[in-house]
């Protein structure tokens, strides 16, 4: 009797310890599960997330990147409208700019979640497939996407400036508020619009490059990043090219200097900031491990 009953109270014993085991290996199952969840994604899969988008977009029809570039022209003027109404708005104060130039974020929020083709947003996410695999049929597709999708940028910029200057829709005092807020692109050397441009660049390739962990946070890194350009001082030639072209209609600019002093060094300023800086960098973290 008392040999029968050690045997079964082993079995027992045997079953709870199973038991245990297999509660102690779910336990441990769920917590790599939820340390997974929790972590960010490796730099490997954010470059390769970062890469397909890049991919996705160069195979693209020319028609799509035109509309979607020319979508995200018009969008980008919401910044300079938003701008100016938060500033039209607030009392006149030190603290007064850094309020309103929260408003630059909205054309950028709207473009960039939209998955419209803001160029600069090209500068990383079609450099690093060019990268991965440099070709001349690779250079071909990334020069297409490049020139299509500027174009497509400056016109929606233009086209947003005329309707700002040409229609009714909004008060004078509005309209006046924006040109004031665009002649912070006036008065700078080559030098200085080059290099204002090469941060502003960095920033819009970093912020590319952190929306895929961002998850549920896009929409603070967006404005977070965005608000450091304006804030800064920092050049943009699309949301820029909304300014001046105001400017240029309204007679403070002409074309010719427009583009010499601030389309070609803020143009250039954001490919090196977002390509030679950003795009380099981050594939150089990855290259031996891709």
């Amino acid at each position: 009797m008392d040999q029968k009953t050690t045997e079964i109270g082993n079995e027992g014993d045997g079953a709870r310890a199973e038991r245990n085991s297999g509660q102690d290996a779910r336990k441990r199952q769920a917590d790599a599960r939820e340390v997974e969840d929790r972590s960010s994604p490796p730099t490997p899969v954010i470059y390769a997330v970062v890469r397909k988008l890049g991919e996705e977009e160069m195979a693209r029809p020319a028609i799509s990147l035109w509309w979607s570039g020319f979508a995200a022209g018009l969008s980008i003027s919401l910044s300079l409208l938003a701008q100016a109404i938060l500033q039209s708005r607030l009392p006149d104060a030190p603290w007064r700019p850094l309020i309103a130039d929260f408003g630059y974020c909205v054309g950028f929020i709207v473009a960039i979640l939209s998955r419209q083709q803001l160029f600069t947003e090209n500068t990383i996410t079609a450099v690093l497939p060019v990268l991965a695999e440099f070709d001349f049929g690779n250079v071909v597709k990334l020069v297409r996407l490049w020139c299509i999708v500027f174009v497509a940028n400056m016109a929606g910029a233009l086209c947003a400036a005329l309707f700002f200057d040409l229609t009714p829709v909004f008060e004078p005092g509005l309209k006046q508020e924006m040109l004031n807020i665009s002649l912070h692109i006036q008065n700078h050397g080559w030098p200085e619009m080059l290099f204002k441009a090469i941060a502003a660049g960095f920033l819009m390739a970093a912020l590319v490059w952190m929306l895929p962990g961002a998850e549920a946070a896009q929409f603070q890194v967006i404005a977070m990043m965005t608000w450091l350009i304006v804030a800064g001082g920092l050049m943009h030639i699309v949301a820029g090219g909304v300014e001046a072209f105001m400017l240029v209609l309204d007679g403070a600019v002409g074309w010719g200097a427009m583009l010499a002093q601030f389309g070609l060094p803020v143009l250039f300023g954001n490919i090196i900031g977002g390509t030679a800086l950003f795009a380099l960098l981050a594939y150089a973290q990855v290259m031996r491990e891709i």
